[in-house]
């Protein structure tokens, strides 16, 4: 499939193993792409970013995800459909952070430092980042194009539900306006 992905789509992949690298993540994420596309010029969803104002909140994205992290991974919705359920996640998070330390809750298992074993130059795709580069495929498809590219990643991103979605929701970036800004009619 890797052939089918144009140069920006083929940056985007590659960032996004360095932003786990640079995480000390054990896979590559959503998150991470989503920041690999961030960290992109002169593409649609570049493009889509700037138009939105998406671009300009960049450290924004990047504390909401961060949130995220902390809560071990789980949603603003998931966060309140526990609520409901008199789950406080706040003061669980809380809790285990007094008696673990801060961010013991940070989903996946950190790579070893040094660089050296295994982890040496491959980060694994977890198995959502790995359907999001399965469904940006099939939005390409869908638009008749024959090359995958950034701007079907971001919309693939937008897609799926989850943290990723929703932050980029809460900065304006939906599918339907990311849609709009990067295919105009």
């Amino acid at each position: 499939m890797f052939e089918r992905f144009s140069p920006g789509a083929r940056a985007v992949v590659t960032g996004a193993v360095g932003h786990a690298e640079r995480a000390g993540a054990a896979a590559t994420a959503e998150e991470h792409m989503l920041l690999a596309l961030l960290d992109q010029e002169g593409t649609k969803a570049s493009f889509a970013f700037r138009a939105l104002g998406v671009a300009d909140r960049r450290t924004s994205v990047e504390s909401a995800l961060a949130d995220a992290r902390r809560r071990a991974g789980l949603s603003q919705a998931d966060t309140e459909a526990l609520a409901g359920l008199g789950i406080d996640v706040a003061e669980i998070v809380a809790r285990v952070e007094e008696t673990h330390g801060a961010g013991a809750l940070v989903g996946g298992r950190k790579a070893p430092s040094g660089g050296r074993g295994w982890w040496s130059g491959h980060r694994p795709f977890t198995r959502e980042a790995k359907d999001v580069l399965v469904n940006s495929l099939r939005i390409a498809v869908g638009r008749s194009e024959r090359t995958i590219g950034d701007e079907h990643i971001l919309l693939a991103l937008a897609a799926r539900p989850g943290v990723v979605a929703e932050v980029l929701a809460e900065h304006g970036a939906t599918y339907e306006t990311l849609e709009r800004a990067m295919f105009p009619r």
